[in-house]
């Protein structure tokens, strides 16, 4: 079993680059959002925040190098089942995050940002996704307004404010020299890897650093079956819960079980360990549950509970590999870049 540890540390004053605005003015919004009045509804989950005076034993930071002025503990997530509260640094308000330690590899993983979430046709029983060459402009101003249904492995777009999430996750991993831009075969995945790798130099020197994205299916989002295109209610509330505690009896038709996914996800991720070199890291653009099997593992936790990892659009989670010892360390969890950007909606997925 894997477990969850935190290892001494240095920081890394380089300040993040902040491009919401630019961003938006850049990529300006669909004609049918200035239409319509859309824009991004942001109502989505909130993270419980709390934050402490003092340092938990288990991260303590040398005072040297972390002023106590400048440092407090944000507690991201509030239900006990998900990684150690992160050092926050108050003057960048970026996790504090140290060199790589010797013998270690790391990976930063992020998830997607805000999509457009499929509907059904007004005119058929038929799952619409916005990118399909017959959707209508009716049914486009619906989405986001109908009631959210289950995706999963469907290709399914970024909404607006989703692509200037990713845009925001690459600027903060361009303060960090990735070894390989890891990505989901799925669009609103490989849209965030494009992003990070845009924002990477490279030099010919550097022969072992890839030069492209680097596509796993491994880490495709979790196939949803038959239950792609239906609302929580529609599949049942008791299928659901169920389903989380991996009681694979309820597995939808042509759909995947969570052992399943973990299975696949662990291998691709093996498989992209195996080609980062000790002391570098690599990024890794994926999905919710594809983010929840990696960190689930991280963190020893039983797979049943694997379901309530926390893990918000565009938002980088870290954890370190140590070559000698096999322990899996994480060194924060679902950190998102705050640039001024309005909440997503993050239903079902």
């Amino acid at each position: 079993m894997s477990l969850h540890g935190t290892i001494p540390c240095s920081l890394n004053l380089s300040t993040p680059f902040c491009l919401s605005r630019r961003a938006m003015m850049a990529i300006g919004l669909p004609l049918l959002c200035s239409l319509f009045g859309l824009g991004s509804i942001n109502a989505g989950q909130r993270s419980a925040e709390a934050y402490v005076t003092t340092l938990p034993s288990r991260a303590r930071h040398s005072e040297t190098i972390v002023p106590k002025s400048n440092r407090r503990t944000s507690l991201f997530w509030s239900d006990g089942k998900n990684a150690a509260p992160a050092i926050i640094c108050e003057v960048e308000n970026v996790p504090i995050l140290e060199p790589i330690p010797k013998g270690f590899k790391r990976l930063f993983m992020v998830r997607h940002g805000e999509v457009i979430n499929p509907v059904r046709s007004l005119f058929t029983s038929d799952i619409i996704s916005p990118n399909q060459e017959f959707l209508t402009p009716i049914n486009v101003f619906l989405q986001g307004v109908n009631r959210p249904v289950y995706y999963g492995s469907m290709d399914v777009p970024l909404s607006p404010l989703g692509e200037l999430e990713a845009i925001e996750a690459g600027a903060y991993l361009s303060k960090f020299k990735l070894q390989h831009v890891a990505s989901s075969p799925l669009s609103r995945a490989h849209f965030g890897a494009r992003q990070v790798m845009s924002r990477q130099t490279r030099s010919d020197e550097e022969s072992n650093d890839s030069k492209d994205i680097i596509v796993y299916n491994g880490f495709t989002e979790l196939n949803r079956g038959a239950w792609c295109g239906k609302t929580k209610d529609e599949i049942g509330v008791d299928n659901l819960a169920r389903f989380d505690a991996c009681d694979e009896s309820v597995t939808p038709d042509g759909g995947e079980s969570y052992p399943t996914l973990k299975a696949r996800v662990l291998k691709a991720r093996d498989e992209l360990l195996q080609i980062t070199d000790a002391g570098r890291a690599s990024a890794i653009v994926s999905h919710l549950q594809v983010t929840r099997a990696m960190l689930s593992e991280a963190l020893g936790m039983d797979i049943k509970e694997m379901a309530g990892l926390q893990i918000k659009t565009a938002s980088i989670s870290c954890v370190d590999y140590c070559l000698s010892s096999g322990k899996e360390y994480v060194r924060f969890q679902s950190f998102k870049p705050e640039c001024g950007l309005k909440e997503s909606k993050d239903g079902a997925n």
